[in-house]
């Protein structure tokens, strides 16, 4: 019994979607896709003991409702009016990876491995989401997030990077994208990025509710925790933080761990989307 069955079967007995990750060195099209149909993370051999431990904590804190597939139209049949989801990213392997798990969740998807040639076939006007790599060779993302966005053809946009720096997060959302990921990217965590975006494109209304509470949780926050929030958000270490301050690194730890439990936030992505989604309620500025 190989791993993908061991793991079904696991699934079955214990009636829970449990997160499963595929360790192999097969990058056939046919193993992405079936690791795809799982929902499993698969990592190609040989794996690093630290991504290893970051894929597992990713896992274990995603809620089990964004690991659950999304139901899949009838094979063969496209509905009318189904949302695009363009994927453009240069690494062959990881772009035909996200294929089989958006095609997997029932998405229409087309891929393009530059900037260059998504442009040449993109046509405006139909519902679509973008996942982006940030840094490729020739156009990089963040070029072609200012071009269609000067262009008023910016759908909405999703971030992919094998770098989790924050200042990064920061210029992505910045630059008009609705969320960021991280490589390699988790199948449960892909599919739930697609659908929100999706949604909020939609709907202003589900945006202006996700905005009002990301406000309502930064409001708990003290002064002191604001002003921690804004520097780690700058980028700067515990230890840079707490010379800055003048406060012990455990102080500036301890405070750093209440930001993250008072905000509900997962990861730095993710409270970085939190503050900026706050900022844009104010602004009032619109979602796209």
């Amino acid at each position: 019994m190989g791993g993908l069955r061991t793991g079904a079967k696991l699934r079955e007995i214990s009636h829970r979607k449990i997160p499963i990750i595929i360790l192999t060195g097969d990058i056939s099209t046919d193993t992405l896709r079936r690791v795809a149909l799982e929902q499993c993370v698969q990592l190609h051999k040989p794996v690093k003991g630290d991504e290893l431990l970051r894929i597992i904590q990713r896992l274990l804190a995603t809620p089990p409702d964004a690991m659950a597939p999304a139901a899949s139209p009838p094979e063969g049949v496209e509905a009318a009016g189904t949302p695009i989801i363009f994927v453009v990213e240069d690494d062959n392997h990881i772009r035909e990876g996200m294929r089989g798990v958006l095609e997997a969740g029932g998405h229409a998807v087309e891929d393009y491995g530059d900037c260059e040639t998504f442009l040449e076939a993109f046509r405006p006007g139909r519902e679509s989401c973008l996942l982006l790599d940030a840094h490729m060779p020739g156009m990089s993302g963040f070029d072609l997030m200012k071009r269609m966005t000067d262009a008023d053809h910016l759908p909405p946009t999703i971030m992919i990077t094998g770098n989790s720096d924050v200042k990064m997060v920061v210029q992505a959302m910045k630059a008009g994208a609705s969320d960021f990921i991280e490589k390699p990217v988790v199948q449960g965590e892909l599919l739930a990025s697609v659908e929100r975006a999706l949604e909020e494109s939609r709907d202003s209304s589900v945006v202006a509710a996700w905005r009002d509470t990301a406000a309502s949780h930064l409001s708990s926050l003290t002064l002191r925790q604001h002003q921690i929030m804004e520097m780690v958000l700058d980028g700067l270490p515990s230890k840079n933080i707490a010379t800055d301050l003048g406060i012990s690194q455990r102080t500036v730890e301890n405070h750093r761990a209440e930001i993250m439990r008072k905000t509900g936030a997962g990861s730095l992505p993710a409270l970085a989307r939190l503050v900026l989604g706050a900022a844009r309620k104010s602004s009032g500025e619109p979602a796209y």
